[in-house]
């Protein structure tokens, strides 16, 4: 529904935050700051920016009187660009992102903008940090609240299962705080589903004492050599100690000192294990895949803040963005071939397959406790990431993206997917992703807190159809509406 100027005149005469029309200056920076992908060139309406829960509050109250569309910007770095749709009401969160620490209790009290770098920033000179998104200028709140995978997951688990509290505005304007003590159950929701159920505006998480000093090492095999390698670290990460961070990932070689000239831009697959105990220890563990010949290797020390921060120049904000995923119980040698001779064939030094080894602490939390989606007996997480500079390149590389994902799919024991992975998310795989019974009970938990479907711009989960509403929408957006 178009939003009604007296309405908006009204709400800009009592609303205290800054609120940008299209034809205000500054509309179109923030509009651009707002999402991270390049390929989405939805406008909204009316871009918020509260710096208060009282002020989400009274946004979400314009969206009751005007029947708007409305969407929320954690961080923005979500590759669906859900932050943002064609004349809505934008809730831009990017204002209210403080992170207070509190080491006696070891909480973290981290507002629904910040981006994991203000979070690693905030924690590390107290000796504590938490399992965040690889990628630092991530948001906080949408990672966790889909999932949140990082190098420390195999010590503490995913994000939201570090989660201990949350402070949510409901579409009717209830403001609440969920916890284990207080609305458990929809508690349970947000630590996997919820984008589902209103506007997070502070997640309080339990932080681990993690060294600030880890150690980084990472060996990577060009495409002609990669097979044997692989298939040894497809076993031998499991064999790690739960207290190491593990991954593989397919990519060009990098343009960073470290790599031989000669070899940036090479194709090829990488094996990273991380840690944060003795360099000794390091050394030993990551001793059989220095034995394996790689073309390029680092073995280092390094602040954790700047491993948090490794991956960032290979994601640049504003760059033309795609991707798709899928779990994987094993990483067999016919999937491994399939791996090597499609990454022979993408056109970005920029595209990449990040593959997450899911072991650990993240293996031993219930598939019930909370409402993330993947069965925890899955062994891999995998993306499938183009990324391109120009329309040209992009457009190819997302036809190349989508034929890999294709040629993998016969490896991959279900449709389920870590959803904050795919770009192409619709009701079918959303309710593969959560499982039958999950499902039922999210959808039922949105008929209580969202009736209407009112955030639906997200992995929509719709509100269970028994004595309620219509719902607004019912799907999330048809895949060739996310991107251009």
């Amino acid at each position: 529904m178009p939003l009604d100027d007296s309405s908006i005149t009204r709400f800009l005469e009592t609303f205290p935050g800054e609120v940008l029309r299209p034809t205000d200056d500054g509309f179109a920076r923030a509009r651009a700051e707002a999402v991270w992908n390049g390929a989405i060139t939805r406008q909204p309406g009316l871009i918020v920016r509260p710096t208060s829960t009282e002020e989400v509050a009274a946004t979400l109250a314009l969206i009751r009187e005007t029947g708007a569309d409305v969407t929320v910007r954690g961080g923005g770095h979500n590759g669906a660009g859900n932050a943002v749709a064609d004349g809505a009401v934008m809730i831009d969160l990017s204002r209210l992102a403080g992170v207070r620490i509190d080491p006696e209790t070891r909480r973290a009290h981290v507002d629904g903008g910040a981006t994991w770098a203000a979070v690693d920033a905030a924690t590390a000179p107290h000796g504590l940090a938490l399992v965040g998104g690889t990628v630092s200028d991530t948001g906080v709140a949408g990672l966790t609240l889909s999932g949140g995978m990082g190098w420390l997951m195999s010590q503490q688990g995913l994000a939201c299962d570090n989660l201990v509290a949350a402070t949510l505005v409901a579409a009717d304007g209830r403001t609440v705080t969920a916890s284990d003590q207080s609305h458990p159950d929809l508690f349970w929701a947000l630590r996997g589903a919820g984008t589902n159920f209103g506007v997070v505006t502070e997640l309080v998480f339990a932080l681990h004492e993690v060294n600030p000093m880890a150690n980084l090492g990472l060996f990577f095999w060009g495409l002609e050599d990669a097979a044997a390698p692989l298939a040894f670290a497809r076993d031998y990460l499991f064999e790690l100690p739960t207290d190491m961070g593990a991954a593989v990932v397919a990519l060009s070689a990098p343009p960073e000192p470290f790599v031989p000239e000669q070899h940036r831009g090479v194709p090829g697959v990488a094996v990273i294990v991380t840690s944060w105990g003795s360099a000794e220890e390091h050394a030993a563990a990551v001793a059989p895949l220095q034995q394996r010949n790689p073309l390029v290797e680092l073995v280092t020390p390094i602040p954790h803040v700047a491993l948090q921060q490794m991956l960032d120049a290979g994601n640049p904000w504003g760059a033309l963005a795609y991707d798709k995923g899928l779990n994987l119980d094993d990483l067999s040698d016919s999937a491994i071939d399939v791996l090597l001779a499609w990454m022979a064939r993408k056109t970005s030094p920029l595209s990449y397959v990040p593959m997450f080894a899911l072991r650990g602490r993240y293996r031993e939390i219930p598939d019930g406790a909370t409402a993330w989606g993947s069965p925890r007996s899955a062994r891999w997480a995998a993306a499938i990431v183009t990324l391109a500079t120009d329309e040209e390149t992009f457009a190819a590389d997302r036809a190349w993206a989508r034929d890999l994902w294709q040629a993998l799919r016969p490896y991959a024991p279900g449709d389920d997917v870590y959803v904050n992975f795919e770009a192409d998310l619709d009701h079918q795989r959303v309710r593969a992703s959560y499982g039958e019974e999950k499902y039922r009970r999210l959808a039922a938990l949105k008929a209580e807190w969202d009736p209407e479907n009112v955030f639906r711009h997200n992995a929509n989960i719709p509100p269970a159809a028994v004595g309620i509403p219509a719902p607004r929408g019912a799907t999330t957006a048809p895949a060739d509406e996310t991107v251009r």
